[in-house]
């Protein structure tokens, strides 16, 4: 940061302390609060361009990215609300150009913030609350073809969800996660999710596990949602490694995605099961194909090929990043993984550090049957974050061979001194709070 750079910088974190102490004394997931500060705020979620809302445990970020680069292609202008952010808080805002997007400059991110702070008058808020708000301010003042929504928590409290009549409602692989505020079962998890849904507004659906599909197909038929689920009205699969889509208006035979992992075509069909099934926007074949293979999502089973960090490790070796956190979330990670070894046969390490309310049992045991070397690292900055120990305590009950390490630099460092015959490849996951400091502190941040 450069010294005259550094009061704008502090001041804006003042500006975000400020907010976030207005946290009410207990987390109730309400829209009351939202509902008053859109009112107080002249209601911009109803002058944004068409919404496209997205919810779901896994692949929201993935499948956002996925519309995002396909109506791109296709020329159009497209808002995007996005979160967490890895490492600025200006990711989770994309405006839309004609071209492609950028994200929103720092003077007007701090102007926008600050107008509701103001307008908040001091009420209590949580800080996600006053960050949709700001995303339906920005993107209600800069003109747009299409908006797209990522749900932070759940969905039927969520305070994204005081959008009334989106273009589609997408509901992407539902799992457990966030037990404490969504209920401990399937069931009740699927149900918050499912309160997306709004009146006759069509709804599509990944694949799901049967408990989950029985909530989300019934919230359908109470609200007269047509439903487009994964493998009923539409399909997608692999085939010769490219990507196959149908549904009953036709085949589509498109080229991979760039991103990796079989669970990436999954999301990439869902996405363009959305679009097939509003058809707004009357997409040709071409910018489904190079929004499927130009989609970027840092990451998620990003391949690190150099940077302060990567530089760190093994001679030689493939590093990884992975912000998955949740069971369902290593399963798609070691998923992936066992992909690669079957390309090519590395030892495989897995650095790793998560957050305090996450299962470090149901995620690691994922990984137990792909190696016995686990790095147990802290989640820097966040006093929340799962002490190592306890998360060494996990592998070991797993039976796998456990380090503590300072730091992922430390981790990587330490195994650079070691001997492999075969460089090693290395994943670097837990948490999306843990990928944001490995991506700046390697030098790659998102842009």
């Amino acid at each position: 940061m450069t010294a005259s750079a550094a009061p704008s910088q502090a001041s804006f974190e003042a500006l975000i302390a400020r907010i976030s102490a207005l946290h009410p004394k207990r987390i109730d997931l309400s829209l009351d609060r939202m509902r008053g500060l859109m009112e107080r705020l002249d209601h911009p979620e109803r002058k944004l361009p068409p919404v496209i809302h997205v919810a779901g445990t896994n692949g929201k970020g993935s499948t956002v990215a996925y519309l995002r680069a396909i109506l791109e292609a296709a020329g159009l202008r497209v808002h995007v609300f996005t979160s967490p952010y890895l490492v600025r808080l200006n990711e989770c805002y994309r405006l839309g150009a004609v071209g492609g997007g950028k994200l929103v400059g720092d003077d007007e991110l701090r102007a926008t913030f600050e107008d509701c702070e103001r307008v908040n008058a001091g009420n209590p808020i949580t800080i996600f609350e006053m960050e949709t708000a700001v995303a339906f301010c920005l993107f209600a003042k800069h003109p747009a073809d299409v908006a797209l929504l990522e749900v932070g928590l759940g969905g039927r409290l969520d305070s994204t969800n005081v959008v009334e009549t989106p273009l589609a409602s997408v509901i992407t692989p539902v799992s457990m996660d966030h037990m404490e505020f969504l209920g401990d079962n399937l069931t009740a998890i699927a149900g918050e999710k499912a309160a997306i849904i709004k009146r006759k507004v069509p709804v599509v659906c990944a694949e799901q596990a049967p408990d989950a599909m029985a909530v989300i197909e019934a919230e359908a038929n109470r609200q007269r949602a047509p439903l487009h689920a994964a493998g009923q009205q539409w399909h997608v699969g692999v085939e010769r490694g490219r990507l196959v889509y149908q549904d009953e208006r036709g085949l589509l035979d498109l080229a991979a995605p760039k991103l990796f992992g079989r669970h990436q075509f999954d999301n990439a069909g869902l996405a363009i099961a959305t679009l097939r099934a509003i058809d707004t926007f009357k997409l040709n074949i071409a910018a489904y194909e190079a929004g499927v293979v130009n989609a970027e999502w840092p990451a998620r089973m990003q391949r690190l090929v150099s940077g302060t960090l990567v530089c760190q490790g093994p001679q030689g070796s493939e590093v990884w990043l992975d912000g998955g956190h949740n069971a369902e979330g290593g399963r798609v990670a070691a998923a992936a993984l066992g992909d690669l070894e079957e390309r090519v046969s590395r030892p495989l390490v897995v650095i790793a550090g998560m957050m305090a309310n996450k299962d470090a049992n149901a995620f690691l045991a994922n990984f137990a049957g792909l190696t016995r070397h686990i790095i147990a690292v802290p989640v820097p900055g966040r006093d929340n974050g799962m002490a190592p120990d306890k998360l060494a305590d996990a592998a070991r009950a797993l039976g796998m061979r456990v380090e503590i390490a300072t730091g992922v630099d430390t981790a990587l460092q330490r195994l650079a001194t070691l001997a492999y015959e075969v460089p090693p490849r290395i994943l670097i996951t837990g948490s999306l709070y843990l990928a944001g400091p490995v991506l700046a502190a390697n030098g790659t941040p998102p842009a």
